[in-house]
C-alpha cells in the first residue's frame, strides 16, 4: 500500500529537511523524513533553535520546504499546503500529541517486575484524519491523504506512519531519552537500541549527570 496525494500540486523544493538539519542529525529515510521533521519543529538545541511553528509566518515557510523535500524523497507530487491560523493551532496540537506518543512508547517506566504492555503506555488520546484507499490499474492499492491546510499534513503525516507501520520501521522514529532535548531521530543501530540523537550531545552529560548524583547519595 502506497501513500499518494491530491492532483493539487506544488512544486517540490530539494534542499535539507531544514527542522531537523538544525541539530546535526541524519534524516530518516523516505517520507518518513517529513515526519521526523514535524516532531524537530520543536525548540530544542543548546543554545536552543525557535520553535518553528511559533507563528504562522515561519510555519508556512516550514509547511512549504517540507512537503517539498517530501516530494523529492519519494517522488509523488508536492501537496499545496496553505496554513491559516486555526490550522496553526491544530498542527501544532498535533505534533505534542505525536511527542508525547512517542515518549510513552519509549521512556515509560514500568514497576520493578511488571512488563510494559500496550494498556501499560500513557495515552493523550487518538487523533483521526480523513484518507482514501485506492485500487489502480496495475492491481496496487494507495493510501490517499485527504483534507486541506493543516488537515492535509496531518493526513500526510499518519499515512506516512502508517505505511512505516506496515514496513515495521515506524518504531525507529524516536525521541531523545533526555528530558531536556525530545530532539527526533531515526534509530539505525541493527537491534533498534538507540536512546540518544546524539551519544555526545546528551548521552554522556546525562550519564555524568547521573553519576554525580549517585556518588552524593553514597557520600
Amino acid at each position: 500500500m502506497t501513500p499518494s496525494m491530491p492532483e493539487r500540486t506544488a512544486d517540490a523544493v530539494a534542499g535539507p529537511w531544514i527542522a531537523t538539519a538544525r541539530y546535526g542529525i541524519d534524516h530518516a529515510p523516505g517520507g518518513l523524513g517529513l515526519v521526523q521533521d514535524l516532531l524537530n519543529t520543536i525548540s530544542a538545541g543548546a543554545p536552543r533553535h525557535p520553535d518553528l511553528l511559533d507563528d504562522l509566518g515561519s510555519a508556512t515557510e516550514w509547511a512549504r520546504v517540507a512537503v517539498g523535500q517530501w516530494s523529492t524523497a519519494t517522488g509523488r507530487p508536492a501537496p499545496d499546503v496553505t496554513l491559516d491560523a486555526e490550522g496553526l493551532r491544530a498542527l501544532r496540537i498535533f505534533r505534542e500529541e505525536l511527542l508525547d506518543e512517542i515518549d510513552a512508547r519509549l521512556h515509560v517506566t514500568p514497576d520493578p517486575g511488571q512488563p510494559v504492555t500496550a494498556s501499560d503506555r500513557v495515552s493523550t488520546g487518538s487523533r483521526t484524519s480523513g484518507a482514501t484507499l485506492r485500487l489502480d490499474r496495475g492491481g496496487s492499492v494507495h493510501l490517499d491523504p485527504a483534507g486541506v491546510g493543516a488537515d492535509l499534513l496531518v493526513s500526510l503525516v499518519l499515512a506516512t506512519l502508517f505505511e512505516a507501520q506496515l514496513a515495521d520501521v515506524g518504531r525507529r522514529i524516536k525521541t531523545c531519552r533526555n528530558p531536556r532535548c525530545r530532539v527526533a531521530f531515526y534509530d539505525r543501530s541493527r537491534n533498534n537500541s538507540g536512546v540518544w540523537h546524539s551519544v555526545r550531545a546528551c548521552g554522556h552529560p546525562t550519564n555524568l549527570r547521573a553519576h554525580r548524583a549517585r556518588q552524593r547519595q553514597v557520600d
